[in-house]
């Protein structure tokens, strides 16, 4: 085995020093050898440890919105945050800026970029580097001709790590520029504390962001038409030269809270279960986020944050110590 150089092993030394604890904590962890499902949304739930958040009824919504004055919400997610989608102004957080592995809420920004630049109906031809690329996938093989437009739906709705991959090398012309134009954008739109590697979110112990930036991201992308058009989307056929493919989106908010407009779930083992949602009624939306949490968590945390936000105008935010 060759030895690493002495500047290659200060560098590495100096990358690991500048990761936040628990990020580097991280990497103690055994390797991971499936860490997207195919569905994200039937991915195994956590199992509720001792001394962990009792879990609300979400049945008893009014009564626990109206504790949650007092008491705070009882969220499972390690991190979250609701924000206002006009202002931006933070509603209600949780550890809102501790660094998380966010998943597949990755491909907000990816879509965003994408849309940004425009030209979507010019077609991407897949390589082999974009077929080798598992998981999740669209199953693409090196020639197919998708146009951007097509592969958004793919990537939102279907979560295909395949399609992110090529459209981030379509984009910026390698994975590692997109990365590093994923992380100028963010800093642009005030996500401070994030950094991304790649397209898809698979899981890189450097690739992370925090609720509170990963909602900023969230409303950028929420002020596209298509990507709103998309991520509201509940079902889209894949069409390929052989066959029809039909994608559901993952998000079942869609099904199970009048009014939610998207965005986008994620999981992998190191992130569990990650959620971007949004809310609109009554001509006021709010986005919320929730990360690291649970599979009962990912859609009743948000439901909770989604609902005290519309009944909480911009002001001053509520932290969940705050609510204790």
């Amino acid at each position: 085995m060759a030895k690493s150089s002495p500047s290659l092993t200060l560098l590495l030394a100096a990358a690991l020093a500048a990761l936040p604890a628990t990020l580097v904590a991280a990497r103690k962890k055994p390797p991971v050898t499936k860490i997207e499902p195919a569905d994200e949304s039937d991915a195994a739930p956590s199992t509720p440890k001792p001394g962990a958040t009792p879990r609300p009824r979400m049945e008893n919504l009014a009564q626990i919105l109206a504790q949650s004055e007092t008491d705070g919400l009882p969220l499972a997610a390690k991190g979250a945050i609701v924000i206002d989608a006009q202002t931006g102004a933070p509603l209600y957080e949780k550890n809102a800026d501790e660094p998380q592995f966010p998943a597949s809420t990755t491909k907000i920004m990816t879509a965003l970029l994408v849309i940004e630049a425009g030209n979507l109906d010019q077609e991407v031809e897949c390589t082999l580097e974009d077929s080798k690329v598992g998981e999740s996938s669209l199953n693409l093989k090196p020639g197919m001709r998708f146009t951007r437009r097509q592969m958004l739906y793919g990537l939102m709705l279907k979560s295909a790590n395949d399609v992110a991959h090529a459209l981030g090398r379509d984009n910026a012309g390698s994975i590692e520029a997109f990365g590093e134009k994923m992380s100028r954008r963010a800093a642009e739109l005030g996500a401070k504390n994030t950094h991304f590697t790649n397209p898809n979110g698979l899981h890189d112990l450097v690739h992370f962001t925090t609720p509170r930036d990963l909602a900023l991201i969230a409303r950028a992308a929420m002020q596209q038409p298509l990507f709103r058009q998309i991520v509201s989307t509940r079902n889209y056929n894949w069409v390929t030269e052989n066959q029809i493919n039909p994608l559901t989106n993952h998000n079942r908010l869609l099904d199970r809270l009048p009014g939610c407009t998207g965005v986008k779930t994620g999981y992998t083992i190191p992130a569990q279960q990650v959620l971007v949602s949004a809310l609109l009624r009554d001509h006021r939306e709010v986005i919320a986020v929730v990360m690291h949490t649970d599979k009962p968590g990912i859609w009743d945390d948000s439901i909770l944050l989604l609902n005290y936000g519309l009944l909480h105008p911009p002001g001053v935010a509520v932290t969940a110590a705050q609510g204790k």
